[in-house]
């Protein structure tokens, strides 16, 4: 009698359905930090949304744009710093891709590459600046022209730095072994996502200061 109470104790069927129902239901438990990272990069959309608005506020108002005596901003090396950065989000989505098929080299190669663009994007903002402020004499200070453009110019390209802390961060883990598979890899899909959305606001940042 105790050895079939005991083989009947180690029976897998011989568990409770309610006890089965809560290992299937913590197993099946999705996984909402992509969902919070996304409600996050809305918060942050809304800031610059408010920061757009009132920089078209101001223009709007202001009798001429820019105000006479203004260095003109140029137009050739950020249009080409831009290419760069759009084009960066191309060279991550193929470093996902690559992972998801489980090619790790390829997925660390474009993932560098990704970081690389980035770098030069930044590169190119502070040389337009030292440009501006040492040459042209624009700075921060300089009206709500130069306000306007300083503000918005660098807090975007402080987004750029922390998507590029966040690149070195996966590009440093995906050298260990498991870290980043086709099935786990949160890390890389949260800082690809960021990537992209830093990537939009810039192509509206663009064409606001340079464009129009």
């Amino acid at each position: 009698m105790q050895s079939s109470s005991s083989t009947s104790s180690n029976d897998p069927a011989a568990i409770s359905p309610v006890a089965a129902h809560g290992a299937d239901h913590h197993e099946e438990h999705p996984d909402h930090r992509m969902l919070g990272f996304t409600l996050f990069l809305i918060s942050e959309g809304m800031l610059f949304v408010g920061l757009f608005v009132a920089y078209l506020t101001f223009r709007a108002a202001a009798p001429a744009w820019p105000p006479p005596g203004t260095p003109e901003l140029a137009k050739l090396w950020p249009t080409i710093f831009t290419v760069i950065l759009v084009s960066s989000s191309g060279t991550i989505i193929l470093a996902e891709h690559f992972l998801k098929h489980g090619d790790q080299n390829k997925f660390r190669l474009f993932w560098l590459i990704t970081f690389v663009m980035g770098a030069i994007f930044i590169a190119g903002q502070a040389f337009e600046w030292n440009t501006l402020i040492n040459h042209e004499h624009l700075t921060l200070k300089s009206g709500l022209y130069g306000g306007t453009f300083f503000l918005l110019t660098g807090f975007h390209g402080m987004h750029v730095i922390v998507g590029l802390l966040l690149q070195l961060i996966v590009f440093l883990r995906a050298f260990k072994k498991g870290r980043y598979t086709p099935e786990k890899h949160f890390g890389v899909g949260a800082s690809s996502l960021y990537w992209h959305f830093v990537d939009i606001v810039w192509i509206f940042l663009f064409g606001l200061l340079y464009v129009v």
